[in-house]
């Protein structure tokens, strides 16, 4: 599928929209919605947020970057926040044609790692993200004690993304 990757600010129609239905996937897939034990994403601490539009112009996957400056994992790291893939994007290469972009974005802020939380009960992210490159760490910050949290990272070198 070809896409057409835009930066908007958080509160874009589109991307509060995808964001609504991430949220609601995600408290049908666990039953409530208490399944975010890290800091709720804001426009305050987010220096990119992409939309990837399909060719008729619908926003079909968003995703954002948050920068860690906690020190605990170091400098140049950033997080990716609020990633979600409309059912009808899925398996499509939408989802990671907006990984790439979004990669693009952190190399160009300086960002040299990314990490990711996700969870217990998406299977589907986690194969995601393995096939994207993405490898399990440690729990980390606010997922530490985290029994349905599941983290990942990939550095990005020299010559990524493609």
């Amino acid at each position: 599928m070809t896409v057409s990757i835009e930066r908007v600010e958080w509160e874009h129609p589109d991307a509060v929209r995808l964001r609504a239905a991430q949220r609601a996937e995600l408290d049908e897939r666990y039953g409530s919605d208490d399944h975010e034990p890290g800091v709720v994403p804001t426009a305050h601490d987010g220096p990119v947020f992409l939309v990837a539009r399909d060719a008729a112009g619908l926003a079909i996957v968003c995703g954002g970057l948050r920068p860690l400056d906690d020190g605990v994992l170091g400098p140049g790291i950033a997080e990716i926040k609020r990633m979600y893939a409309a059912p009808s994007a899925r398996g499509t290469g939408a989802a990671a044609a907006l990984l790439r972009a979004l990669e693009r974005e952190a190399l160009a802020l300086g960002i040299r790692r990314l990490v990711l939380e996700t969870g217990t009960a998406q299977p589907d992210a986690v194969r995601f993200y393995e096939r994207e490159g993405y490898a399990p760490i440690p729990l980390f910050g606010h997922y530490v004690d985290s029994a349905l949290s599941l983290c990942f990272a990939r550095d990005l070198g020299v010559h990524d993304p493609a």
